[in-house]
């Protein structure tokens, strides 16, 4: 039986919902129409000034890395060499239209977004929500916008040096080869890959469409019963409800989605076939990726066991901070150690100091090892005591790009059964980039191995780190996020020079 008095109350809670709805979501609205022209000048021409200022320098480095790296053949150079205005171009184009919409987008988004999550703050009082619900999502808007544009530019510049950085660097490694003779069955592998993915790919998502609609419906009303999924929190529950109104658009967007990419999936035969050598590998790929697609759309749709789609987790969000935390404080304590100094962080800014930049997170990720073997962890014990394993990691292609090769250093360096001068050595090789003069000039305590073979395992397990760390590095907020360790670390340095000030002032006076 149901009770009268929560029915009341859901009824009456609705009632006055509804009229705080619009008026929060009209006065998002008008913000929105204030400060979205100042948001979109900032993004769209923050943006489209960085892709058209770089333009000419993407393209001429580009060539001229291509043309002097070791690592392809002079007839995979010439091809490349002649391909690269192509993807130059596309990127002009992506970046314009993107930094455009994405102008549009946050200018009108950010300030409604603003206006809810002010209602919803806990512990504080009426007159304070009522004020930031029309502060928020105004200035800050226009400051959010400066970020966007900050981490785009850093991602263009100096992401994009440090992947040129090392096309150059690439040495004593067997060029890549450009098998011309493959190219035809290449080609016929990607047209008939083509002719035969798009077709039975189409028909696999337009027979799955409807149940994707109703299916997300049905979980969208459960939800919002509930309380649970995107309504458990009150600043997404006006959004998770217009979801439910527009929910036959994103069914129709995601059909759309996957016969887009079917042409792309067809076109893989052709690299699976370039890949293996094999024009039949490259056949046997077209039946295989339908079969490949069916599942993985079964799963997203829970219509069988498993899933290999990723899911959001705040665990992820913890892990970031806890790396970027990590690094802070092994900066600091290389900085009192003597290991690093200003010169260094000084050098960095103008990205031509990979102790900074890379040495750091290695030290960082090698003391996270080594601690956590100590420690018997089956996976690898963080800072704040934060373990991180195979049954608890986010899901995701990104996590299991990480978690798989930091495991298989952990259980090589586990296998060594390291003694501490080893250990020292190769956090000094790791800091250093195996710098002889800096590793001399800091007497750590650390001395590589008298046998040949294990002082090189020890050094092929700190370049893989080190590798490691590098493409980390380049991702599009790792700057951002790291420019404020390099700040923590040089306010620690200004503090020591500081004290050592003082401490001179007073050898003076006495």
């Amino acid at each position: 039986m149901v009770d009268s008095k929560g029915f009341l109350t859901y009824l009456c809670y609705f009632i006055f919902f509804l009229p705080v709805f619009v008026l929060l979501f009209a006065l998002g609205i008008i913000k929105g129409g204030i400060f979205s022209p100042f948001v979109f000048l900032v993004i769209a021409f923050g943006d489209i000034g960085v892709v058209v200022g770089l333009w000419p320098c993407h393209l001429v480095w580009t060539v001229y890395c291509i043309n002097r790296t070791k690592k392809f053949d002079p007839y995979l150079k010439c091809l490349l060499i002649l391909m690269v205005p192509i993807p130059v171009a596309l990127w002009t184009v992506v970046g314009v239209v993107g930094s455009v919409i994405m102008g549009i987008g946050y200018g009108f988004i950010c300030p409604v977004m603003d206006t809810f999550k002010a209602v919803s703050m806990e512990g504080v009082s009426l007159r304070t929500k009522l004020i930031r619900c029309f502060t928020d999502g105004t200035w800050s808007n226009v400051w959010g916008a400066c970020t966007i544009v900050r981490d785009f530019a850093d991602f263009s510049f100096h992401s994009y040096f440090s992947v040129m950085d090392g096309l150059l660097e690439s040495k004593g490694e067997k060029p890549i080869e450009l098998k011309v003779f493959e190219i035809p069955g290449c080609i016929l592998c990607a047209i008939l890959g083509v002719l035969v993915d798009v077709p039975f790919i189409t028909l696999i998502v337009l027979y799955k469409s409807p149940i994707l609609l109703f299916k997300g419906w049905n979980q969208l009303l459960h939800d919002l019963i509930g309380r649970e999924g995107p309504f458990f929190e009150t600043i997404c529950v006006p959004f998770a409800g217009l979801l439910i109104l527009l929910w036959p658009i994103v069914v129709v967007l995601a059909a759309l989605a996957g016969v887009i990419s079917s042409f792309f999936f067809g076109c893989c035969a052709a690299v699976i076939a370039y890949q293996e050598s094999s024009i039949k590998r490259g056949l046997l790929y077209i039946v295989a990726s339908m079969s490949l697609f069916d599942e993985s759309t079964n799963d997203f749709l829970y219509l069988r066991e498993g899933s290999c789609f990723p899911r959001y987790s705040s665990f992820a969000s913890q892990i970031w901070d806890n790396y970027f935390k990590a690094c802070e404080h092994t900066g600091k304590e290389l900085l009192r150690a003597g290991a690093v100094g200003m010169p260094d962080l000084e050098t960095w800014r103008n990205s031509k100091n990979k102790i900074i930049n890379i040495g750091i997170p290695a030290y960082s990720f090698l003391e996270c090892f080594l601690h956590s073997i100590k420690s018997g962890s089956p996976g690898f014990l963080m800072r704040d005591n934060v373990e991180l394993t195979s049954l608890n990691r986010p899901e995701g292609r990104v996590f299991d790009w990480m978690f798989e090769p930091m495991s298989i250093m952990k259980e090589q360096l586990k296998r060594l059964n390291l003694v501490e001068t080893e250990e020292l050595y190769l956090y000094k090789f790791s800091l250093y980039h195996g710098d002889r003069e800096r590793m001399e000039a800091w007497q750590n305590g650390g001395f590589p191995p008298e046998d040949e073979i294990r002082r090189a395992q020890l050094e092929g397990i700190s370049r893989r780190l080190q590798g490691f760390c590098l493409t980390l590095s380049r991702l599009p907020t790792s700057r951002r996020w790291f420019d404020g360790v390099v700040k923590e670390i040089e306010q620690e340095a200004r503090r020591g020079l500081d004290g050592f000030d003082a401490l001179d002032d007073l050898t003076a006076v006495v």
